[in-house]
């Protein structure tokens, strides 16, 4: 992949700044140190906090278009910068090279998606309410929230920050972002396009470090109006309960255990191709990851062959090698997580369809097998807890209401999967399942103007589309006498 051209200091108030230590970071598929990213501190934050308040006063009062402008520029950087970004992703995430590419034209498209959404929220200030009283006269306009910090995760860093990114500079925020621990590199890239733009000192700053210093000094820091994060429900509720203190807005994606809920009808190889987009890209390191197969009774044997069969013929490697179609866990922590499930399943007596283990052939890397147990009780530890790892479990079922039932059981409600010749059948599963998005017959990609966020443990708020905009707007209602 040749040398990595990589941005490793924080970026505190435009200005490139060295910490106060730095931290190695690792390479997933050789288990090597490749290079050291700068280490931040709670005083470190203040100062970006400070900057990012400072800039507001001016990025603020803005016209949507003119903050349009930089946002565009911004999105030219990603573009032209396309080779070195894959390699960052392939070398700190552990991603495929057609996974690296999608995650970065991914990223690029909801920043550019959001400049439109921004020159578009000029127009729609001082909006006369729908129902007034024959004595007065109400009108609202929008106004950006202040100065915002994102707490980021490692399994699509550089998306996900821009589905937080891209709204919040387009309603005129300004922000602090922590990236994830295991994976800045490819995050401190928003750093390199805010500055190849020319955006404003301070509009956008960057703090690496860990959650415990820097994102801890992020929630309780009374100079952010909100904190967006996105990673596991546990943290998210902790996350939730120190916001509290200073009543901050807060927006959370949290953990999924999607089903994916296959009927008899289904055509056999595009249900097979869904499942296993569904659950062996990224590795399953996915918040929509769906892990559960609810297969019905009848297609149910060649549908679990056909699995067997390409989970048995996908090619695990190192990112750098082109034909890989399946990377190592991106963090030695996740490894660990999977391969103890691998080992719950056996301590439970699992029936294991194929994998369980490590991937043959490799002496160092954080690799497992594509895995595949069927026949997974409802009470088993894998099939109610999120892995997030390439493991898929499977049940079956006769009635739609059983499926229903069975998609409906857990404690999260991110995502789920529908696959059906028959219109009636998906409209009754998608109208009963608690979910905040649901696909029929389709993979599980995001566009930039849909909505994304779950129901019960899944998290609070929507990001992307008009959903994600709101959630970094005040509304301001001006009611006049007539």
């Amino acid at each position: 992949m040749g040398e990595l051209k990589l941005h490793t200091q924080n970026y505190i108030n435009g200005e490139w700044d060295a910490g106060v230590g730095s931290t190695p970071v690792i390479n997933p598929a050789t288990e090597e140190v490749f290079a050291k990213v700068a280490k931040g501190s709670a005083a470190d934050v203040d100062r970006a906090v400070s900057a990012a308040t400072k800039a507001f006063k001016s990025w603020g009062k803005l016209r949507g278009a003119e903050r349009a402008v930089y946002m565009r520029r911004m999105v030219a950087y990603i573009r032209d910068k396309m080779e070195d970004l894959i390699a960052i992703q392939q070398t700190n995430s552990g991603k495929p090279r057609q996974e690296a590419i999608n995650d970065i034209a991914d990223s690029a498209n909801v920043i550019e998606y959001y400049a439109g959404v921004a020159e578009q929220l000029d127009e729609r200030q001082y909006s006369p309410v729908d129902y007034e009283l024959p004595q007065q006269a109400s009108h609202t306009r929008f106004e950006p929230m202040g100065p915002v910090g994102f707490i980021l995760p490692w399994n699509f860093p550089m998306k996900i920050c821009s589905w937080k990114l891209g709204p919040a500079l387009a309603a005129g925020c300004t922000v602090v972002i922590k990236p994830a621990a295991v994976t800045p590199f490819i995050e401190n890239e928003w750093a390199a396009a805010a500055e190849a733009a020319g955006l404003p000192a301070g509009v956008l700053n960057i703090v690496n470090g860990s959650g415990r210093e820097i994102g801890n000094a992020m929630t309780s820091h009374p100079g952010l109006r909100k904190i967006s994060f996105t990673g596991s429900t546990p943290t998210g509720i902790d996350i939730m309960k120190k916001v509290a203190e200073d009543v901050k807005n807060i927006g959370l994606e949290l953990g999924g255990k999607s089903p994916i809920i296959v009927f008899d009808d289904a055509d056999l190889d595009l249900a097979a191709r869904l499942v296993d987009e569904g659950i062996f890209y990224n590795c399953g390191q996915c918040c929509n990851a769906t892990g559960r197969l609810l297969v019905q009774e009848g297609i149910a044997p060649k549908l679990i062959e056909c699995l067997k069969e390409i989970a048995e013929r996908k090619i695990i490697g190192d990112p750098s090698n082109r034909d890989a179609q399946m990377g190592p866990q991106t963090s030695e922590a996740q490894y660990r997580t999977v391969m103890g499930y691998l080992e719950a399943a056996k301590e439970e007596g699992l029936n294991l369809l194929t994998g369980g283990g490590r991937a043959e052939g490799f002496d160092k890397g954080y690799f497992v097998q594509p895995t595949i147990y069927t026949d997974v009780p409802e009470d088993s530890k894998l099939w109610m807890e999120e892995i997030f790892g390439p493991v898929l479990c499977v049940r079956t079922f006769k009635t739609t209401e059983e499926a229903i039932a069975a998609g409906n059981n857990t404690e999260f409600g991110l995502a789920a999967t529908v696959v059906t010749e028959n219109d009636d059948t998906a409209t009754q599963v998608i109208e009963g399942l608690e979910a905040g998005h649901i696909y029929q017959n389709s993979s599980v990609s995001i566009q930039p103007a849909s909505s994304w966020g779950g129901f019960k443990q899944s998290g609070i708020g929507r990001e992307l589309g008009p959903w994600g905009l709101s959630g970094f707007l005040e509304v301001k209602t001006i009611t006049s006498r007539r």
